[in-house]
């Protein structure tokens, strides 16, 4: 029995959703590039490719974006529930206990498109929510006549969204929206293949994606970089972390052996969101880190990862740190959905086998001659 650990190089299933190729740094959404598709589109037509398989017509896209409009709403009693919450709270915990609740009014039943759009609708909403509540502020009701990145903005602030921020809002929410068989999709798919409901696959999923090895990084990136607060510290200041065995955030994939492309995409909206000094920091810690990090890791080059410049494009958007990988939700909800409903389309019950190595033939004694 060959154990892989991790399950690294374990193929689980197929799938037509999303396509990694590590080696050149490639991500493809249904045949589509993602740089293609992060550079011009809305996050409903991307939401419409992947729950569909195809890019909507107007018609399609009318329909679904209005959808999402209507489903932002969330009921009195799950706001009143969210008021009740410590404002400590980790917001992850938050978004998982939130989804329970809606999950718990729903009769169990196989998951569907009307999950997979109800939920993608109501996250942004339950995110804005909280943090609202826990400020000490009122929430604010959603708009059906704003885009759904637009919209979370408004729900957070109560001011009109500047274009500019929803515009980088709405590319980021592309590029993170699915990602193959990682931590969190894989969990939410585990859950599914059991004939599970969809709230309680992507409870699961969120559980996952708080860890700070799968989506907990971009707040941890951004504390870096204020530590490291100008580009002539940055050198010192990474030796010092790798020399005291503490890691790096925001650096290396466990699939991508070059630069992750939706990196690259980030730092591009960095560019033209974020203040240059934020830029010229990030870029002189981005550069340094990759030199450094070389001749400690002489065996593999490593990148910057999605999280590094996310931390930097979300913080240019106004968003508070610790929404960051609430926010990550947001986004993957589509990818998690769309997973969920491949997997129950033609499922197998997720069950793998571990090899035991424990003692074999041990004999109970009595307990007084133990």
């Amino acid at each position: 029995m060959i154990v892989a650990k991790g399950l690294e190089g374990i193929v689980v299933d197929t799938s037509e959703i999303s396509l990694i190729d590590g080696k050149v740094g490639r991500l493809i959404y249904r045949g589509y590039d993602i740089r293609d598709l992060a550079s011009s589109l809305s996050f409903e037509e991307v939401a419409y490719l992947l729950w569909n398989g195809n890019l909507p017509n107007r018609e399609q896209l009318m329909e679904l974006t209005n959808r999402l409009a209507e489903q932002r709403h969330i009921p009195s009693s799950l706001t009143a529930a969210i008021r009740k919450l410590p404002p400590s709270s980790n917001t992850l915990d938050v978004l998982r206990t939130a989804i329970s609740i809606l999950g718990g009014e729903i009769p169990l039943k196989k998951p569907d498109m009307a999950d997979a759009i109800t939920i993608s609708a109501k996250i942004p909403t339950i995110n804005a929510t909280f943090d609202r509540v826990r400020k000490g502020l009122e929430p604010i009701e959603p708009r059906n006549d704003l885009s759904h990145a637009a919209n979370y903005l408004y729900m957070l602030t109560g001011n009109e969204p500047n274009p500019g921020k929803a515009t980088a809002l709405n590319r980021y929410l592309i590029l993170l929206a699915d990602h193959g068989m990682n931590s969190s999709t894989f969990t939410a798919r585990v859950v599914a293949s059991t004939w599970s409901d969809a709230y309680s696959a992507v409870t699961a999923a969120i559980c996952a994606l708080k860890g700070p090895l799968h989506g907990g990084a971009p707040a941890p990136v951004l504390q870096m970089l204020h530590d490291i607060a100008t580009p002539d510290r940055a050198e010192e200041w990474i030796r010092n972390e790798l020399k005291a065995g503490r890691r790096l955030m925001g650096f290396g994939h466990r699939v991508y052996k070059t630069t992750d492309p939706r990196a690259e995409i980030l730092r591009e909206i960095a560019q033209e969101t974020a203040s240059k000094n934020m830029v010229a920091l990030a870029r002189k810690v981005e550069e340094t880190a990759i030199k450094v990090l070389q001749e400690y890791r002489r065996e593999r080059r490593l990148y910057t990862n999605v999280e590094f410049y996310s931390a930097v494009v979300m913080d240019s958007v106004g968003l508070p740190p610790d929404l960051f990988t609430a926010t990550f939700a947001a986004s993957r909800s589509v990818g998690w959905t769309a997973n969920v409903l491949e997997q129950v389309q033609n499922n197998r019950l997720i069950r793998p086998e571990t090899q035991y190595t424990g003692p074999l033939n041990r004999k109970v004694v009595p307990i007084d001659e133990r």
